[in-house]
């Protein structure tokens, strides 16, 4: 899989190590900033990784930040995004098997690395069970539409 990943400076050096274990997966990785860890708003990094995924250009995606709460709201914004705010072995699962989340946020002050390591190994290896799961995905989709055509107006 292509996963385009990216953090803010509070997410950064959980990033980092991130990348590695995806390359250790077998996963193409594209990193998406920042580069270090001086402080930067999160806001552009999220979004272009989540419009990377919305585009077709990666798989799934993945932002990290201080709490991973901000980096979700994000991400969220780009339709067609799907992010899961997954701090957990449990929501990781669950976010993909029943909402076919396609960002997936964590947060980097929240989340030890040897367990953000497990969460993304068990989020990217789940599956989307459908089923009665992809009514409400459409549903998400359908609230998303409608939204965007107020907007509009």
């Amino acid at each position: 899989m292509r996963i385009a990943i990216g953090a803010d400076h509070a997410g950064f050096e959980l990033k980092q190590r991130l990348i590695i274990v995806l390359r250790r997966l077998g996963h193409d990785v594209d990193d998406r900033g920042t580069h270090n860890d001086d402080a930067v708003d999160y806001p552009p990094i999220c979004a272009e990784v989540a419009r990377a995924v919305a585009d077709g250009i990666a798989d799934r995606g993945i932002v990290v930040g201080g709490s991973g709460q901000g980096e979700q709201m994000t991400a969220n914004k780009i339709p067609g995004i799907r992010a899961a705010l997954c701090n957990d072995l449990y929501t990781g699962r669950m976010s993909r098997a029943h909402n076919d989340a396609n960002v997936l946020a964590i947060g980097g002050r929240i989340v030890a690395a040897p367990l953000a390591e497990e969460i993304v190994a068990v989020w990217l290896s789940t599956p989307f069970e459908g089923g009665r799961h992809q009514h409400r995905i459409d549903q998400i989709a359908e609230i998303e539409r409608r939204e965007a055509l107020n907007t509009a107006r």
